[in-house]
């Protein structure tokens, strides 16, 4: 019965999860454009609106991952929903750049609180260190928002205009959004009154000696990773351009990412689950560099295994920003330090379209050296971290208090 649990509260988290991502994260892309038309304003603002909600989402992080660990995913899911409902209304009420900023504020709060850090953090409240697969699955899910949202919105605002798709999209998030992560079982009250969240499953090593410092460079790494990710995410078409691909090819190209992302997760879900995370995080920071190289020497000829290696990488890291912290400081207090540790990397991710435009408009394709040495840099720090430890030191959740309940 336990299996079939995991099985489906992953398949209602990653549901949920494919709804938050579509509403907030791959809306501005289809509609930022008729929201700047209609309220009088200039494209970049609604993206200067979009990169203050990430901000915000940034410092709220930290706060919804204590919340987690304390009363476990579900209460604080839900809450989400009604965040995203209201800012989405907001939204479609606005009629100046004062209300789209206020709307964006309301969506940033839902982000910082409602997308995968949330998601990770309630499954490690109930799974312990016997997480990653599941983690896994809720990205495998979760990795078609884009493929669900971009047309979606598109159609909605084709039918009944841009405001007409941000109340739907509200709707949603109350009839379908409320429900999913109300199935999610209710984590089991912890043992002791404390902010720390959950104790330690029995048997589980302390904290390295050297934890600030591993901290310090997971920070690094989830930073420089995201700002290449987004960046790439905003101009890979124009940069694709630049390095003489045409527009036809740079589109076809762009549209790799997305099953590259997933089929990198297939890769961590069937053969790198059986190594540590830091391995497959240290294989999957090497990818964008390595594609970068190859297409610098050949030329538009390698646009495609740039994506495809661009895409696995990308895919790889977003499971590994959650297994990452999980496998080397354990499942106390997870949700907490996985906002902290995502702070960077959430402020990364609002500046990089903007910064990484700079460049690619100064070098051109040369613009590809700076992620490439960001993703050189992220390899190189996880060098530096901790050698894997033997897992089996530490029981599976499946024992004691983090089987005891069945939250994936």
């Amino acid at each position: 019965m336990r299996r079939e649990q995991r099985i489906g509260t992953v398949a209602v988290l990653g549901s949920a999860q494919t709804l938050a991502w579509a509403s907030s994260y791959y809306l501005p892309a289809m509609l930022a454009a008729p929201m700047a038309r209609d309220i009088g304003i200039s494209t970049p603002t609604v993206f200067a609106a979009f990169s203050m909600a990430l901000v915000v989402s940034a410092f709220l992080g930290p706060y919804a991952g204590r919340a987690i660990d304390r009363w476990g995913g579900r209460p604080v899911l839900i809450g989400t929903n009604v965040v995203f409902a209201l800012g989405l209304a907001g939204l479609g009420i606005a009629h100046s750049p004062v209300a789209l900023f206020a709307a964006w504020l309301v969506l940033g709060i839902g982000m910082g609180s409602g997308l995968y850090e949330a998601g990770f953090a309630a499954l490690v409240r109930l799974y312990g260190r016997d997480s990653r697969n599941v983690i896994t699955g809720i990205t495998l899910i979760a990795g078609f928002a884009s493929t669900v949202g971009w047309p979606l919105s598109t159609l909605l605002e084709a039918q009944v205009g841009w405001r007409g798709a941000c109340f739907a999209w509200a709707l949603l998030h109350l009839v379908v959004g409320i429900p999913l992560n109300a199935l999610l079982p209710k984590a089991e009250p912890l043992s002791a009154s404390t902010d720390a969240g959950p104790a330690p499953d029995a048997g589980e090593a302390p904290a390295p000696k050297h934890h600030r410092r591993a901290s310090w460079i997971l920070a690094f790494v989830f930073a420089a990773t995201w700002f290449v990710s987004t960046a790439m995410a905003a101009h890979l078409p124009q940069l694709l351009q630049a390095g003489g691909a045409t527009l036809a090819t740079a589109v076809a190209v762009g549209a790799l990412i997305g099953p590259a992302q997933v089929g990198g997760r297939l890769l961590e879900f069937g053969v790198l689950r059986r190594v540590h995370p830091l391995l497959s995080a240290r294989l999957a920071a090497l990818m964008h560099p390595v594609g970068a190289v190859v297409l610098t020497l050949a030329g538009a000829p390698a646009a495609v295994l740039f994506a495809v290696l661009h895409g696995a990488g990308n895919g790889i890291l977003t499971i590994a920003k959650g297994t990452l912290p999980l496998a080397l400081f354990g499942a106390q207090a997870y949700g907490h330090r996985q906002g902290l540790l995502m702070v960077p990397a959430r402020i990364a991710q609002a500046i990089s379209p903007w910064l990484f435009g700079i460049f690619l408009e100064r070098w051109g394709a040369g613009a590809l050296w700076l992620s490439a040495g960001l993703g050189l840099l992220a390899f190189l720090a996880l060098l530096a971290l901790p050698k894997p430890v033997e897992e089996a030191k530490a029981p599976r959740a499946g024992s004691g208090r983090a089987s005891a309940s069945t939250n994936a």
